[in-house]
């Protein structure tokens, strides 16, 4: 549904986007991960049409079609990052305005203003609204259309606990109809919930493309198995640091860094080591961990989610 072909974007002498290519297909979930200034809200108005590329293309839907034409912008639905609304209008008639430039049924307002858990605040004017209510009125309004993809750039970012709600019950609706959605997200547990696939980038460049699948390998790998012993058996530590480098001491835990599959070999150990196992931890590793490594391999020392 979306395919990036080698598009690069450049704002003066930075680049924002760097040869990115990377196809989105139909009922794909995916999130775009990043820190700040890595290309992600670029990325997404590049398909949204609202940028256009120094290089490369972005075609979307089938038959492909550029952004930039009608038939790709009947497709499309984008939720900005930061949305802002006529502080005098209500809610409903933000909704219907834009109602009416989608050219969607009447029957839409009502709808997405249940979905957004805003149909008891309608008539209230937009400036008494609050961050939460805000952006949950961006996200009825980026609902309206029957879009076959949602672009959406940061929709968590200010939600409040209904809005959150909605949110969900809105990607896994879409995925359950078949829907294509690309989303940004500094919140991890958004991401692992929500996405089939993560797509990170650094510097405009894409570093790591990993699907679920591929993601809890990549956890497993660095997960950590602590064992409370009876004692500190003599040559223990020694054989266990033969699977893993980094296994320590910690009071009367032996605590062991390392893949799953080193796990039973761990255990063996310390049973035949003739000490009793008085308590056992097994943690799989940390998505942002993992999402700060790949960061750190491309030389920023201290990524931040992006906003």
């Amino acid at each position: 549904m979306i395919i990036y072909r080698e598009v690069t974007k450049r704002f003066g002498n930075h680049v924002a986007v760097d040869r990115l290519s990377v196809p989105i297909a139909r009922g794909e979930v995916v999130a775009l991960l990043g820190p700040n200034g890595s290309g992600k809200t670029t990325t997404l108005k590049i398909a949204a049409g609202l940028i256009q590329p120094g290089g490369g293309e972005v075609v979307i839907g089938e038959p492909p079609q550029t952004p930039s034409s009608p038939a790709a912008r009947r497709l499309l639905s984008f939720l900005p990052q930061r949305v802002a609304f006529p502080d005098a209008l209500t809610g409903a008639e933000v909704v219907e305005f834009y109602r009416a430039l989608r050219d969607v049924p009447q029957a839409r307002t009502d709808a997405v203003l249940r979905f957004a858990s805003l149909e008891g605040a309608a008539d209230r004017q937009v400036s008494t609204y609050s961050g939460g209510m805000l952006q949950r009125l961006g996200l009825a309004v980026a609902m309206l259309p029957d879009a076959e993809i949602l672009l959406l750039d940061e929709p968590t970012a200010a939600l409040d606990p209904d809005g959150l709600s909605a949110f969900y019950a809105l990607v896994e609706r879409r995925r359950r109809d078949g829907r294509t959605v690309l989303f940004t997200s500094h919140q991890v547990g958004d991401v692992e919930r929500l996405a089939d696939r993560f797509l990170v980038l650094v510097r405009g460049r894409l570093v790591a493309e990993l699907t679920q699948a591929a993601l809890r390998d990549r956890l497993a790998e660095r997960g950590t198995i602590r064992l409370r012993l009876s004692r500190k058996p003599a040559g223990l530590l020694a054989d266990v640091q033969k699977l893993s480098s980094g296994a320590e001491w910690d009071g009367d835990e032996l605590v062991v860094p390392g893949p799953a599959s080193i796990r039973p070999i761990v255990l063996d150990l310390a049973r035949r080591s003739g000490a009793e196992i008085r308590g056992l931890v097994a943690q799989d590793g940390q998505m942002e961990t993992l999402y700060r490594e790949l960061v750190a391999s491309q030389g920023d020392e201290e990524p931040v989610w992006s906003h």
